[in-house]
């Protein structure tokens, strides 16, 4: 058979972009990567406009992943990026209808007014409340363990990263590294404390601090095009190639596309969890679920000009039983220099989610109205906006819901069945750009080193920050 590559790639958003930046780092590898989209970056989305620089997708990433920093050192965007961090950059979340300062370490949190002693004491109580068993939801299992008095500021944890539901978000799904804590140690208070101690002692004498917020001068779509820049198109990248089918043959990987066959010794599915169930239809033992929920989102970007200011720090989060219009908003012009121009402002107010997909509908007209008029009843914005523009991605945001963990499982044990299968992407182990990084970097070492890739994690415990 001619032109066999090594690996082929599907998908050339974050994930496929870093497992073909790794793969060329191997002598001799051949691969090429597939995306149907005419750019790259998935989910990635900057958009600059009359002097602002807003964002469609993700805004940042935190730089607290040493398989994000290696990247960024890789690529010579460490020289490039810019960042704020969280020391100095606080966040708020709207309660009965005002800005409450969240602190970001858990000394402070515990200190701050947020909650009274009361209902602080309940908190305490996890110290003797046995796991929770079952496959709770986010708000079943923050209730059971802590109270009721911390479900909004958690809901505003999860409008902030997924857009989502409390009520149907699964913890064994977005936190499955507090899950495991909480098994392991009968209490998530006690466990914490075990690990932190165990950390301090394994750290002594390193420096610490809060992470700091990533991006670009230009916005986060210089990451996509840097990873694509040395890429040999036709020989190492197609775009505005959909894939139709994949099939096993011979020992080969068979992808059928709109340009034509492509056979692989190696194939990376690296493509959002409902893409790649498609295309995995055909494969060995049906999935637990055939797809799983999403929730999309809508930018609004505002500027304004002079007499309008915004408080410190990155901007707010709102949970649902504020039945405010916006999810909450990033203060852009705040986090990162350049913007906006020159005596303005810019925020970007997200809306819709998995609460109020009916949103998505309204004309640009009727959500800059809205928008604007929630912003202002918690802001100073005098006056109209001097800019405005709506952003409507075409990605939507994995939903980690009922069913999802036996769904990771299935994937698990379908890459171990099927030699040379590598199944990665926005939602299989999380959604945020550092989830993807790093998995991604674990696909192609075990690439190199002619392994399966298990999917298996050490559940390491995410660190919360608003």
């Amino acid at each position: 058979m001619k032109n066999i590559k090594d690996t082929i790639i599907i998908g050339a958003g974050l994930s496929g972009l870093t497992v073909a930046w790794k793969l060329r780092q191997i002598p001799g590898h051949s691969f090429l990567l597939l995306e149907q989209s005419e750019k790259t970056g998935g989910a990635i989305w900057s958009h600059p406009e009359n002097g602002y620089v807003a964002e469609g997708g993700p805004h940042g990433f935190l730089d607290n992943c040493p398989e994000s920093r290696t990247l960024l050192a890789e690529t010579g965007l460490d020289q490039e990026c810019v960042k704020a961090p969280l020391a100095k950059f606080v966040r708020y979340v709207c309660m009965n209808g005002n800005l409450k300062l969240i602190p970001q370490t858990p000394t402070k949190i515990l200190a701050a007014p947020l909650i009274s002693p009361l209902q602080k004491l309940r908190v305490a109580a996890d110290l003797w409340k046995k796991p929770l068993p079952g496959e709770p939801t986010v708000s079943e299992w923050v209730r059971y363990r802590f109270g009721q008095a911390l479900l909004p500021y958690v809901d505003a944890v999860f409008t902030g990263t997924y857009a989502g539901d409390l009520e149907r978000l699964v913890i064994d799904g977005v936190m499955p590294g507090v899950r495991q804590v909480e098994k392991e140690h009968g209490s998530v208070i006690r466990g914490l404390l075990k690990k932190m101690k165990a950390a301090g002692s394994k750290n002594k004498g390193k420096k610490k601090g809060l992470p700091a917020m990533t991006s670009f001068p230009q916005g986060m779509n210089r990451l996509a095009e840097r990873l694509s820049q040395d890429l040999d198109t036709e020989k190492e990248i197609l775009t505005a190639c959909s894939v139709n089918a994949v099939s096993r043959e011979n020992g080969y990987w068979q992808v059928e596309t709109a340009q034509g066959n492509f056979t692989g010794r190696n194939l990376v599915l690296a493509l959002p969890v409902n893409q790649a169930l498609a295309l995995l239809a055909s494969l060995g033992d049906p999935p637990p679920q055939s797809k799983i929920a999403e929730a999309r989102i809508v930018t609004i970007a505002l500027g304004f000009g002079e007499g309008a200011s915004l408080p410190p720090g990155f901007g707010y989060l709102t949970p649902e039983q504020e039945q405010r219009f916006c999810l909450g908003a990033l203060f852009s012009s705040n986090m990162f220099p350049g913007r906006s121009p020159e005596g303005h402002i810019l925020l970007e107010a997200l809306v819709g989610g998995r609460r109020h997909p009916e949103r998505l509908e309204l004309d640009d007209e009727t959500l800059i109205r809205e928008s604007v008029r929630d912003l202002q009843g918690l802001l100073n914005l005098p006056g109209e906006p001097t800019y405005s523009r709506v952003l409507r991605p075409q990605s939507s945001i994995p939903q980690l819901e009922a069913g999802y963990p036996a769904l990771l499982q299935w994937r698990n044990t379908l890459m171990q069945k099927e030699k040379g299968l590598y199944i990665t992407g926005f939602g299989w182990e999380g959604i945020g750009l550092n989830d993807m990084i790093k998995t991604a970097f674990r696909v192609s070492e075990a690439i190199r080193e002619g392994e399966q890739d298990s999917g298996e994690q050490d559940a390491a415990v995410k660190k919360v920050y608003f």
